[in-house]
């Protein structure tokens, strides 16, 4: 099992931690972390695009002339897509992107990703991310602490409502719970600070 310091919020290590080794220690499998960052960046999507098809532009249905005898083009409606002004032909319109992945890649997407975090060093286990008051200039100053001020996902198990409004106003710092964590948040951050709790949570649900 790998072994993981836990430092208190001035960076200090005040203890350890033992962490699954089916969970922090998998084999890191890029396919399965593409598909599930593709399954998730498609349930974002909207989806609203919408082009017009001759039904939806203004403009007589009427037949503008006779349809022989005058030496031109038979031609049916104003509307059509050949005249300007006419509708579009085969343009995107309002689709739903989202679609059903196996649970078990969820699963194991996830466990690849905290495993390939803590690999590279930028994982770390704070013993609470429960702060004093609700400042952004105080949660600032605790991720400088721990070395965390470029992109950063912060992780709790639980309701933290001064660390909840301390980082909304922080450009580049998420805050999640355990059970909204995927993937594609943890691949899309710098770094990731787990709450003690969060990090036994992972350990128990994820292991096989």
């Amino acid at each position: 099992m790998p072994t993981v310091d836990i430092v208190d919020l001035n960076n200090q290590k005040v203890g350890e931690i033992e962490l699954a080794d089916a969970v922090f220690g998998a084999e890191v499998n890029d396919s399965l972390l593409y598909e599930a960052v593709r399954h998730y960046q498609s349930g974002q999507r909207a989806g609203t695009v919408k082009t017009k098809v001759r039904g939806d532009v203004q403009g007589s249905g009427k037949k503008l002339w006779k349809q022989k005898g005058t030496g031109r083009a038979r031609m049916g409606s104003v509307r059509s897509p050949i005249w300007r002004h006419g509708g579009t032909v085969h343009g995107p319109q309002p689709r739903d992107y989202s679609y059903k992945l196996p649970r078990k890649m969820l699963l194991g997407a996830l466990r690849s990703a905290l495993s390939a975090k803590l690999r590279d060093g930028e994982l770390k286990v704070v013993q609470t991310l429960s702060l004093d008051t609700p400042k952004t200039k105080q949660v600032r100053a605790t991720l400088t602490k721990l070395e965390a001020n470029r992109k950063v996902l912060l992780v709790e198990n639980g309701d933290n409502r001064n660390l909840t409004l301390g980082v909304r106003n922080l450009p580049g710092v998420t805050l999640l719970p355990t059970r909204e964590v995927n993937a594609y948040h943890l691949l899309g951050h710098d770094r990731v600070l787990l709450s003690e709790a969060a990090a036994r949570k992972f350990s128990e649900a994820l292991a096989k």
